[in-house]
């Protein structure tokens, strides 16, 4: 087997398809919810899988990296307009992205290549973020997303911490 076409980098690949496929239903049905699910869990386990099958790559980070952000920009993009969304959480998230944008600019000056960190915060906000379409139906969107806003937060800033140590190159 071509060290590109792994099961690992297949789930990426999917979780790619998925998050266009979340486009077509409206947001927060049923359908919608299924295809996110399916989703998150492509997401849960291509980094398993890849260790699991030592099939860990490069290319398989940047895959992965690639197929979060695609996941995140559209469920944003269909989710946030559906919802009644208070300004000042609207300007948490755009700091929250405008971080994140520093963050990968300055992968792209310092380092001279894409860097986008695993970091146990980054996987805790991932997976806090991931629960709030869930929660939405019951809470409303405030009160799921303060706590996905501040975990999101700390792991952005933790992020460009890292990055500009210079300690993104250690193993998360």
């Amino acid at each position: 087997m071509r060290r590109g076409l792994t099961i690992a980098n297949a789930l990426s690949a999917l979780r790619l398809i998925l998050s266009v496929a979340l486009l077509v239903p409206p947001a927060l049905s049923p359908t919608f919810l299924a295809l996110y699910a399916t989703a998150g869990l492509t997401d849960m386990l291509d980094g398993f899988v890849a260790r699991r099958t030592k099939t860990e790559s490069e290319l398989g980070a940047k895959l992965d990296s690639i197929a979060d952000l695609t996941f995140t920009i559209i469920c944003l993009a269909r989710v946030l307009p559906a919802v009644a969304v208070p300004v000042w959480l609207w300007v948490w998230v755009a700091v929250i992205a405008a971080v994140r944008m520093v963050n990968v600019a300055s992968g792209l000056v310092m380092g001279r290549r894409l860097i986008m960190l695993h970091t146990t915060a980054n996987k805790a906000a991932g997976f806090v973020a991931f629960l709030v379409p869930f929660a939405i139906p019951t809470f409303g969107v405030v009160v799921p997303s303060i706590p996905a806003c501040v975990l999101a937060t700390f792991a952005a800033v933790q992020e460009g911490h890292l990055m500009r140590t210079g300690h993104h190159d250690t193993p998360h």
